[in-house]
């Protein structure tokens, strides 16, 4: 099983896969243990404000009308008589004048029609024009220093979408089926034997404690929940590769705290699950690898313990995976929405990506594409007839970095010194961060689950039903209608969230 998303720095203005082979030479290294009593901080390498800007203040759903208030305008012509008349014929009690207005301002009672008063009062001769008194309020905009290089949550108006669920509540629960999330903060010791990998021989590293950290930018009081290890096979899920922690960022990042960036649902509980082993979790003797049976337990595993959407940005070719297919039933079921990455290879023949095809059959799972800046689908997204929705994924041929998905993650540097050639190999570090550009439809597919995360809080629960909202709201992109390269087109938060399931 293999993460959809790729890799780039911020520095580099290019994306590369990295493919190699790892063999252990024969060494059964010793189980990880956790040293908790040590715990290094996190390290944010990236660009960080250390003061937040001002909260939003709460206010009055925007468009309510004030009740007890009208608004008027009359003709030069109407006398102080002829308003008054006509104020008492809507039954206002006082009419008043207020400094720097041309208008005037009605009182009537508090709990009369004022949108049916004004629109009586407006057909009266003499009135130029009547209307309620409307709240109005500033759009919600976070004040994450990084928001404005967020061009996928700009594109996707999720300011204004923010302004009808800010953020959905803690209430909903989201599990993350991928590497790991960076949630925790520790030592974790390790015995690494040598290795070699792509044909070059890495020495032993030895027992090591390594250090890891919670992402400064994701980690918040309470914000994790029943986490599992299903390679490790404990209640550790750390990310020993970042891809994991990035796809949850834009899931979930904390919002508005002045720092880093924004996540579309930012309010959610994360229940970080690891199905997916990675180069290091190979090194040290991880007892699993992301096998179709290990991501049918972690789907089991999250909907057992609460979550009620569940991102997979993960896949493989080949022979059919029945037991996934079964797992995922059983999620739609018990009443959980399931996105999953369609697949990144379409450069690659455009293989069938055997765990994003069932979700062409089960409703309420939904196979998600990858568009980039211009909103053409992604060079490497694949074009099958499961694809059916698109979002934000990146293309690097698409306004090269700056054209890719922005979140916070490991410092490869640190983390994967595995890519070091071995005579600058070193034992790694997972608590140092930066804010990594990454493409792949790993990337696309947190932004339909942060969407449905919205919708579910909304009060739309019934998972058909948010898979049936999301595409009949969606943007249709190329031909009208359905297609094999978008599905039926690129998310819509807003239009989704004022369709369906709106609270505010």
């Amino acid at each position: 099983m293999r993460p959809f998303g790729t890799r780039t720095r911020l520095a580099v203005a290019s994306c590369a896969i990295v493919a190699a082979s790892l063999a252990l030479d024969g060494q059964t290294p010793r189980p990880r243990t956790l040293r908790q009593p040590v715990a290094p901080p996190a390290i944010d390498l990236g660009l960080r404000r250390q003061a937040p800007g001002p909260r939003q203040a709460a206010v009055q759903r925007q468009g309510a009308a004030v009740r007890g208030k009208l608004i008027a305008r009359f003709d030069a012509g109407v006398g102080e008589g002829g308003r008054q008349q006509m104020a008492a014929a809507v039954g206002a009690t006082r009419i008043t004048r207020p400094p720097h207005a041309d208008f005037h301002v009605l009182t009537v009672e508090p709990d009369a029609d004022v949108e049916a008063l004004a629109e009586s009062l407006a057909a009266r001769p003499g009135v130029a024009y009547a209307q309620a008194a409307y709240v109005v309020h500033p759009y919600f905009r976070p004040n994450d220093p990084l928001f404005d290089r967020q061009w996928n949550l700009r594109v996707l108006d999720m300011e204004r979408a923010w302004d009808v669920n800010r953020g959905a509540t803690p209430e909903i629960v989201a599990a993350v089926l991928d590497s790991g999330v960076a949630f925790r903060t520790g030592f974790f010791r390790f015995t690494a034997g040598p290795f070699t990998e792509a044909g070059q021989r890495y020495p032993a590293l030895g027992t090591i404690d390594v250090p890891f950290a919670a992402a400064p930018d994701l980690a918040a009081p309470d914000r994790f929940v029943s986490p599992r290890d299903m390679i490790w096979e404990d209640e550790n899920p750390i990310d020993m590769d970042g891809h994991g922690t990035h796809v949850t960022g834009t899931l979930g990042q904390v919002t508005n705290n002045g720092v880093g960036v924004a996540g579309m649902a930012f309010n959610v509980r994360i229940m970080p699950i690891k199905v997916v082993s990675g180069r290091w979790d190979e090194i040290f003797g991880a007892p699993n690898v992301g096998t179709d049976d290990v991501v049918a337990r972690g789907i089991r595993y999250a909907v057992d313990n609460g979550a009620r959407i569940l991102t997979m940005s993960l896949g493989r070719t080949g022979p059919p995976a029945p037991v996934v297919g079964a797992a995922l039933r059983y999620a739609v079921a018990q009443g959980a929405f399931v996105a999953i990455a369609a697949g990144n290879a379409f450069a690659d023949d455009n293989p069938v990506e055997v765990i994003a095809a069932l979700a062409e059959d089960i409703d309420g799972v939904m196979a998600v594409g990858a568009v980039g800046r211009d909103l053409e689908r992604a060079f490497y997204s694949g074009v099958h007839s499961y694809v059916e929705i698109a979002a934000p994924g990146g293309d690097v041929r698409q306004g090269g970095i700056d054209g890719l998905i922005i979140q916070q993650t490991y410092a490869e540097r640190f983390a994967l010194t595995y890519l070091d050639p071995p005579s600058e190999f070193s034992a790694p570090r997972f608590d140092v961060f930066v804010y990594a550009s990454q493409q792949g439809t790993s990337m696309a597919t947190p932004h339909v689950a942060g969407l449905a995360a919205l919708l579910m809080q909304q009060g739309v629960t019934n998972p058909a039903a948010i898979e049936a909202a999301i595409s009949r709201f969606a943007r249709d992109l190329g031909d009208p209608g359905r297609d094999d390269q978008t599905g039926h087109g690129l998310i819509d938060p807003l239009a989704t969230l004022r369709g369906l399931g709106l609270a505010r």
